[in-house]
């Protein structure tokens, strides 16, 4: 069976052109003694917004790889797909996200909720976890109303899940499952019972992103309470080990963390819960890189700075439309986004410093940044403009792309 490895960190590349660049992030760490798999990840809605195809991650991934000489492993993840959008991502994809927030909170049926409380009586009374505070106390009633409200998530979880096994074949693929994109995270017991259907239906789960208290907002960090943070993490692992020992999940089964990219404040905890458990982590990062690209090609300067000019120019211009898809993952307070007129008299280095997320750069703007996180289709709008661009300035945009994913990211959380 394909095994996903400890410690695993998805990346996205917007374009296709920054794969050599973020897996030099990977190698440098290599060579600290600390092996990372890389993940390169892209969801339906990227493909669409941008005019992609899932085959050209693969084949830009594989380029990087065979160019780098890279001899350890490496995944493709077919980011938040369903059954209805699974089909174009089979060939190529050999790690799959599959999203149910749609199908949470709509209620199962009856017979099923009954048949699950009916196979899981240790689900009620005191249910000892190790790693828990304290025991859980459980009445009958509540695994009802936790299957009620997640069975049927699980059950389509599982439909995507065998579609994939019929065209691709039984421990070929890496499966997660995500409930990230819900209103409220899941308590451990919810995650308990969760977990327990996902083994009734036979679902080899490796990774299972939760959600978690506290704003995951694009491109900036998190926004919440880290002492929750920390209790809500560590319970999640406690749980997980929990139900890989009662329910027979795959040994390797770990939380994954849709970060949002950039959760920099997160990562002190995550390390000390890793170091204390032995526990592994994916963590999945959003559209990072493209604003590496951006602030590249401002640092280029000439053609490069007047692009990322233009492109947010336009983006101020429509911002309604452009933050409308992403209204639940952004927090913009539009009178901190800089006129046109200021951005137009900036040098390179001004812009790309307003950009860059260094929190005590005095000039870094978290609400420019998150407009232009969501603006990249701006970008592709620009075709060949834009990518000609990233090719004739590829030595000053790798060098930001590389620098951030090692510096800011893999050598915090995990060296």
């Amino acid at each position: 069976m394909l095994t996903l490895e400890k410690y695993s960190f998805g990346v996205g590349d917007r374009f296709g052109h920054q794969a050599r660049a973020q897996l030099r992030a990977f190698e440098l760490l290599a060579e600290s003694g600390v092996d990372v798999v890389p993940v390169w990840n892209k969801s339906n809605r990227e493909h669409t917004f941008v005019g992609s195809h899932p085959r050209s991650v693969r084949a830009a991934a594989q380029e990087a790889i065979t160019e780098r000489g890279w001899k350890k492993s490496w995944y493709v993840d077919a980011d938040h797909i369903q059954t209805s959008t699974v089909e174009p991502f089979l060939e190529c994809s050999n790690f799959f996200t599959i999203d149910v927030a749609s199908s949470i909170g709509q209620p199962a049926a009856p017979a099923d909720v009954a048949a699950f409380v009916a196979r899981h009586p240790e689900l009620t009374g005191a249910v000892a976890v190790s790693g828990l505070e304290h025991s859980l106390e459980v009445s009958a009633e509540e695994v009802q109303r936790i299957a009620r409200q997640y069975l049927l998530a699980v059950q389509s979880a599982a439909e995507t899940y065998r579609h994939i096994v019929e065209r691709k074949g039984s421990g070929t693929f890496i499966p997660e499952v995500s409930m990230d994109e819900t209103d409220l995270p899941q308590t451990p017991l919810e995650l308990l019972v969760i977990l327990a259907a996902f083994a009734d239906e036979q679902v080899p789960l490796q990774t299972f992103a939760p959600k978690f208290t506290g704003r995951f907002n694009k491109g900036v960090d998190y926004v919440g309470d880290l002492d929750r943070f920390e209790r809500e993490f560590n319970d999640d692992l406690a749980v997980l080990a929990h139900a890989i020992q009662v329910y027979g999940l795959p040994t390797n089964l770990k939380l994954s963390v849709h970060s949002g990219s950039d959760k920099f404040s997160l990562y002190p905890i995550i390390r000390r819960a890793l170091d204390r458990t032995g526990a592994g982590i994916h963590v999945k990062t959003a559209g990072t890189t493209w604003l590496e690209e951006m602030i590249g090609l401002a640092e280029a300067g000439g053609d490069g700075l007047a692009l990322a000019r233009e492109i947010y120019t336009y983006s101020l211009e429509h911002v309604d439309e452009l933050c409308a898809p992403y209204a639940s993952v952004i927090d913009i307070d539009r009178t901190r986004l800089p006129a046109v007129s200021t951005v137009a008299s900036w040098t390179g280095p001004e812009f790309a410093k307003s950009l860059r997320h260094i929190p005590t750069e005095p000039r870094f703007n978290p609400h420019m940044r998150q407009l232009l996180h969501v603006s990249f289709k701006v970008a592709a709008k620009s075709g060949s403009r834009y990518t000609d661009l990233l090719k004739a300035n590829e030595a000053i945009v790798s060098e930001q792309v590389t620098q951030n994913l090692f510096e800011r990211h893999l050598n915090p959380l995990f060296s």
